[in-house]
């Protein structure tokens, strides 16, 4: 009885849940339901820098700029169900406030100028990230009903949205003088958040704004929708495996994953609370590449430290950023190949792009590059980020809920028990020959603690390994490679291909910075697999990867390249991808990528 009640408990709150963000949208003002005028086109044409600045300045009211991005995340909702929480109408009332707020214009405090670096600029939010007043669900139904009592950190901050180069400015409430961006919706996420697809029973499915048949990524999926669609040009995603990094890859969008400790998490939530083998990290994602630099610099212009113990007090680095941007020539290693996945002929031909169009500048390609094995860190990875086989994520759920596929088969085989697992292993290596297989499956299991620790030094050892291998052996300035071995994988393709995620898995391990940005697109003609390609031949990884790759049926999907730099790195690695961006645009093959146009 007891499990019938809580299933009928479930498909009452995911109902609850829908109408509520039904009427939420249709009892908002008549003004988010009309055409996208010549006047919202004059604001959604501006970048967030200009944005601001015309805020500052009294030039545009925050209200007509959430109403203009309002009506664009409603389009984009209806296209790609995108959206979660819709605080449209609390919104207006924090916009209606900041017209109302002492010195709209930059502020003059203790002989220092205040600036409001996004004031008035709407913001999209990961659903993992607490709004107060608001549910922080991420698709469990368990979780609905329970609204955050406060502001995540971030969200503080981003409401706040003012900088100043004396840290006593905290003594005074920046809130009181002054007003910054505008939280105004929240977006679509796998549950469990351990997913390249974003789906769940509470909120449903989302969409890739390609193809609807396809995956927009995830964990960060309805983020890189909205922005996608134009509906926002900068929110908040979080990434533990490639959770901003391969939405950005599948939707074509750029992101940025911050090293621990640079971007702020408190307040945020995820499945696997608690699991700090490879730290999950709260990161920024945007429309454009200027967006992305612009509000990354400006949420670490705000001194996120003054507001977070775990967020290390580290200034934002202009002679960093200028000193790349200008940097003649840059010494460029490119991993081709993770000896896992090979990466399909339309993500390889981005990458081939990228590396002709940095070559005609005039920089250094490393091509012949032997770095410490990939593989080993997706053993790894894969064992740290699963150690409590699995009972954390599945601890929230209740009767009969609907889960991730890919998450479903990696669950069912933690839960078998030790020596069916071992036999299973013993067949994959020894019958079936796959090593790649065999070798992740044979240490996935709960971890006592002594077994957790020795992962942790394992960890720490193969850091040691590429840091001494990237800076010593064959010293680069920043390392190319893909986002992921294929285009956005169809709707619960992810059965199949969870476990490819090294390419970007890896970095979360080693804990670098890493960015993504769109380089082009599918082509049916031009990224068809080698004649004698043949499926049954790869390992179980790469085959449940390249099962959905079907250049007809992927035709148009963004494809992108992932650029990594060290630990900590932000301002080099966003030079570096906007220095990327202006090579393809100045010699590359088809110019910079061209996003979707605002409908």
């Amino acid at each position: 009885m007891a499990y019938l009640m809580d299933l009928i408990q479930h498909r009452r709150d995911c109902q609850w849940k829908q109408e509520q963000r039904a009427s939420r949208i249709s009892n908002l003002s008549p003004a988010y339901f009309e055409p996208v005028s010549n006047d919202d086109r004059n604001v959604l044409n501006q970048s967030v820098e200009t944005l601001a600045q015309n805020v500052r300045l009294g030039a545009l009211r925050p209200i007509d700029v959430l109403r203009s991005y309002g009506k664009v995340a409603i389009m984009a909702h209806r296209k790609t169900n995108c959206l979660t929480e819709v605080m449209l109408s609390e919104a207006e009332d924090w916009a209606n406030e900041q017209a109302q707020a002492k010195g709209r214009r930059d502020v003059l405090l203790i002989g220092k100028i205040i600036l409001r670096p996004l004031a008035g600029v709407p913001v999209s939010l990961k659903d993992s990230v607490g709004v107060e007043g608001f549910d922080l669900c991420i698709g469990y139904s368990s979780k609905t009903r329970k609204p955050s009592q406060k502001d995540a950190t971030m969200v503080r901050i981003l409401k706040d949205a003012g900088t100043s180069n004396e840290s006593a400015i905290v003594t005074f409430s920046l809130t009181d003088i002054q007003k910054g961006a505008i939280p105004y919706v929240k977006t679509n996420v796998p549950i469990t958040l351990l997913s390249f697809e974003s789906a769940n029973e509470v909120w449903g499915r989302c969409t890739n704004p390609h193809n609807p048949d396809y995956s927009p990524g995830g964990s960060s999926g309805g983020e890189a929708a909205l922005l996608a669609l134009g509906g926002s040009r900068i929110g908040v995603g979080s990434d533990i495996a490639g959770s901003v990094r391969v939405p950005a890859h599948y939707s074509g969008i750029y992101s940025l994953r911050c090293s621990v400790g640079r971007w702020p998490k408190s307040g945020t939530t995820s499945g696997t609370l608690g699991q700090e083998g490879i730290p999950g990290v709260s990161s920024p994602m945007g429309r454009t590449m200027a967006d992305l630099t612009y509000f990354t610099r400006s949420m670490i212009g705000m001194k996120p430290w003054l507001y977070e113990h775990g967020v290390i007090p580290l200034e934002w680095r202009d002679q960093l950023e200028l000193d790349t941007k200008k940097q003649k020539t840059f010494r460029i290693g490119v991993m081709r190949d993770d000896g896992v996945v090979t990466p399909s002929p339309a993500c390889a031909r981005a990458l081939e792009q990228v590396v002709s169009a940095l070559r005609k500048e005039g920089h250094q390609i490393i091509d012949d590059l032997d770095p410490p094995s990939p593989y080993e860190g997706l053993q790894i990875a894969s064992q740290l980020l699963n150690s409590d086989g699995g009972y954390t994520y599945r601890s929230f759920y209740r009767t009969g809920e609907w889960t991730d596929p890919g998450v479903a088969q990696m669950d069912f085989y933690m839960r078998l028990p030790r020596p069916i697992q071992y036999l299973y292993y013993l067949w994959v290596k020894y019958i079936r020959g796959d090593d790649i297989w065999a070798g992740l499956l044979r240490g996935f299991h709960v971890k006592t603690t002594a077994e957790q620790w020795k992962l942790v030094t394992r960890r720490e050892m193969y850091r040691t390994a590429w840091h001494d291998w990237w800076h010593d052996e064959v010293p680069f300035d920043f390392l190319l490679t893909v986002p992921n071995a294929t285009p956005a994988v169809p709707h619960n393709g992810n059965k199949d291909a969870f476990s490819s995620c090294g390419y970007t898995f890896l970095f979360n391990l080693l804990d670098y910075t890493a960015g993504v940005l769109p380089v082009t697109h599918v082509d049916k003609k031009l990224d068809r697999l080698p004649s004698g390609f043949h499926l049954q031949r790869l390992n179980a990884v790469a085959k449940g990867a390249y099962m959905h790759y079907n250049e007809e049926k992927m035709h148009g999907l963004p494809v992108g390249v992932q650029v990594v730099g060290g630990r900590l790195e932000e301002e080099k690695v966003l030079a570096i991808m906007q220095r990327i961006e202006d090579a393809l645009d100045q010699g590359g093959s088809e110019g910079k990528y061209q996003g979707l146009e605002i409908e």
